[in-house]
């Protein structure tokens, strides 16, 4: 029988190596200002696009060191060496102290720019967990208390970060507004959200917020969290209104996106074309319930299988997970575990699901797994050891299964997002 691991885990690496800020930043970057380059990154990758940036002002352009200062804020885990821009390294998903510290170390900084410096902001996924900054009224635990409440709804991201903007001093918007002194502010991002939407990209800290303090509420209602009184009250205020179009703030701000989910995407289907499969391309932008697509893609791969086709199915997006169970895992590993109970069949089959920054749900901790991986040795196992992937599925516990298996996918901090890759080989 055919070992598909090595395939599967080469189509992963390939959307990794697309969007990594050591191969896409430098070019991006624009000339050095008259006075400081003052450079504020937040994400997963925060870090590695500091890194990259010291390379090209200091090594690359020669510039003196004195002349580029900044903070990069990125997940517990995921510092790498730097000269000139202090790294803080923060929770992600759940907010903590070193975040606020972060954010308002950046903020503060922002407001030192003049009209000789370039405030540099180089956003990645995870942003918008690395900084919180909350609005006044707010604790640290009250916007820890509605992020848990958020991330167990099952909304997708973008409504998400529609909420915390509306409950920041930095997002939507604010850090423009904080910096809007300097000679220009550019924003270079990786994005990590469904059609690239640059105010859902770590919730939009210096581009104009589309959405409003009543769409917040309307979240609010619709997924019937139960939050703070002091957050029910941060979300009547008119003082927490996001920063819209037209504000001074944006005059001489410039936003532009270096990698996205359809480019790491597409470096995925090269790999599995090269390797004699025919692709159907399922698109970039997925969202859903991660055990209903995953039912949708396993009746694809029965009708490729029935067919007789050399096929692989591959999609990328974020999916979600309504968290009824109290076990562990993200919805990646969910997909894969929902894919295994369709396809315990058909042997001929394999799968992987995995977020490209190497972590899939769990405890925000480096070693958490990045997905998942299925195929004929994974139904062998569930079947040697009398697991249940049903109970497992219901308990949202899909980690704790492929621990029992051996099939997590662990490939540590990848330093960047660019959200999830799932291919399925048939």
């Amino acid at each position: 029988m055919t070992d598909h691991r090595p395939l599967l885990r080469a189509i992963f690496d390939a959307a990794v190596a697309a969007a990594h800020p050591d191969r896409i930043l430098a070019a991006q970057l624009p000339p050095a200002p008259r006075g400081r380059i003052v450079c504020l990154a937040a994400g997963k990758g925060a870090a590695a696009m500091a890194a990259a940036t010291e390379r090209h002002y200091l090594d690359t352009l020669g510039l003196d060191p004195a002349r580029l200062i900044g903070i990069a804020t990125t997940r517990h885990g995921h510092r790498v060496p730097t000269r000139a821009i202090e790294v803080i390294e923060a929770g992600h998903p759940m907010p903590d102290a070193e975040g606020l510290r972060g954010a308002e170390a950046s903020l503060a900084l922002a407001a030192t720019a003049t009209p000789d410096d370039l405030l540099l902001v180089l956003l990645s996924g995870g942003g918008s967990a690395n900084w919180i900054l909350p609005a006044e009224g707010i604790t640290l635990a009250q916007k820890q208390q509605t992020t848990r409440a958020l991330l167990r709804s099952g909304a997708p991201i973008g409504e998400v970060n529609a909420v915390r903007k509306h409950l920041s001093r930095i997002k939507g918007g604010r850090l423009a507004r904080a910096g809007q002194n300097a000679a220009e502010i550019v924003t270079l991002a990786i994005s990590d959200v469904p059609r690239d939407e640059p105010s859902a990209i770590a919730s939009g800290p210096t581009v104009p917020d589309p959405t409003t303090l009543a769409d917040a509420r309307a979240l609010v209602a619709r997924y019937q969290l139960d939050l703070d009184d002091a957050i029910r009250a941060a979300l009547d205020d008119p003082r927490n209104e996001s920063v819209k179009a037209g504000d001074d703030a944006f005059a001489r701000a410039r936003f532009a996106i270096i990698a996205t989910p359809r480019q790491s995407l597409d470096a995925s289907i090269k790999v599995a074309r090269d390797a004699g499969y025919e692709v159907v391309d399922l698109g970039a932008d997925l969202e859903g319930e991660a055990r209903d697509v995953a039912a949708s893609h396993a009746q694809l791969a029965r009708e490729a299988r029935a067919a007789g086709k050399k096929l692989a199915i591959l999609s990328g997006g974020e999916l979600t997970v309504t968290v009824r169970g109290n076990g562990r895992g993200g919805p990646n590993q969910e997909y894969a575990l929902a894919l295994a109970q369709h396809l315990a069949d058909l042997p001929e089959v394999a799968a992987l699901a995995a977020d490209t920054d190497g972590a899939d749900g769990g405890a925000g901790n480096a070693t958490d797994p990045a997905g998942a991986l299925i195929d004929a040795r994974t139904f062998a196992k569930i079947e040697e050891l009398q697991l249940d992937p049903a109970a497992t599925l219901a308990n949202n516990d899909a980690t704790t299964l492929f621990e029992h298996t051996g099939d997590l996918l662990l490939t540590g901090p990848t330093l960047t997002n660019v959200n999830d890759i799932r291919v399925i080989l048939v």
